[in-house]
């Protein structure tokens, strides 16, 4: 019933856009054509599956746009060196090509470090910014792990590094109840191509960490969800991106891990909806509060019928 009734009323649309050097991004539509826009960006190696118990019911109010990075999903995965900036750039150009001029944007994890470059490199783009199990900068015991990721995919394949990488996203509460889809994943994990697994993790260790000076420049409604159990981007991270951001609300999860949309996803669905309600409740208000913009003089008679 749930799914039908958001199939009925909305828009569902598959397409691809062009990223500046060719690639090709897929993304899919949900949601009323007239709704408010919301952007969802996954994180390292994720396709926008990642998103599939927050997009139904987002769907039913928000035209909800989901998509897969380069490197995942249905979107192209070329060889060769990838930026955290060139993605940055993938999701306008996704927005380009839904024709949506500015979106909610929520991202996780390296999803959330794109939400990160979008807001501070093109403003205008972004109406809010949720930022989930996400940080601004990287922690030396962090690249090492991201270092050792990258090898076991690349001389072992992702079937390898599934089980590994797991106890890094769920929490020990939430493992033995999820761990048993990790059996049935590794086999589809080992048909990814691990070079773009490697491409991304090089992106997000490569990344400009300066940007994390830039992002007191913010200047759209914020909120940032962290885990009390998450030990791959920890509490500490989501507080300083809170203090780094003007006016950032900072939210942390009981018993949630990294992966906290999947094991926790009726706790942060709640907090979402509940965010994207309150701020475009909030831009309505203060539309109607706003003067109205003063009539443009009259043309004066010479410059009406001008002479050749």
């Amino acid at each position: 019933m749930f799914a039908t009734a958001a199939t009925r009323e909305s828009e569902l649309a598959m397409a691809y856009a062009r990223a500046t050097d060719g690639t090709r991004l897929h993304y899919e539509v949900w949601g009323p054509h007239g709704g408010e826009p919301v952007l969802l960006i996954q994180g390292l190696g994720t396709d926008k599956n990642g998103w599939n118990l927050q997009r139904f019911p987002l769907a039913l109010r928000y035209r909800t746009i989901a998509l897969d990075n380069r490197g995942a999903g249905r979107s192209d995965k070329p060889f060769g060196k990838y930026t955290m900036e060139q993605m940055a750039d993938d999701a306008v150009a996704v927005l380009d090509s839904a024709g949506v001029e500015s979106a909610h944007i929520v991202g996780a994890s390296m999803g959330g470090g794109i939400a990160q470059l979008i807001a501070v490199r093109h403003p205008r783009r972004v109406r809010s910014l949720v930022l989930a199990c996400t940080a601004c900068s990287n922690h030396p015991w962090r690249r090492e792990l991201f270092e050792e990721w990258a090898s076991i995919a690349a001389e072992r394949g992702m079937g390898a590094l599934a089980k590994k990488a797991a106890r890094w996203v769920i929490g020990p509460r939430s493992f033995r109840r999820i761990s048993p889809l990790f059996g049935w994943l590794g086999p589809l994990a080992m048909t990814r191509p691990s070079h773009a697994f490697v491409s991304q993790v090089r992106a997000i260790l490569a990344v400009d960490e300066s940007i994390a000076d830039r992002l007191s420049e913010i200047g759209v409604p914020t909120m940032v969800i962290v885990g009390n159990q998450d030990i791959l981007t920890p509490r500490g991270d989501s507080e300083e991106l809170a203090e780094r951001i003007p006016g950032a609300e900072l939210v942390v999860i009981s018993g949630a891990a990294h992966g906290l949309m999947i094991e926790h996803w009726t706790t942060f669905n709640r907090l979402l909806l509940d965010f994207l309600s309150r701020t475009v409740a909030a831009e309505r208000i203060a539309a109607a509060a706003a003067p109205a913009p003063a009539p443009a003089p009259a043309p004066t008679g010479v410059d009406e019928f001008s002479v050749a």
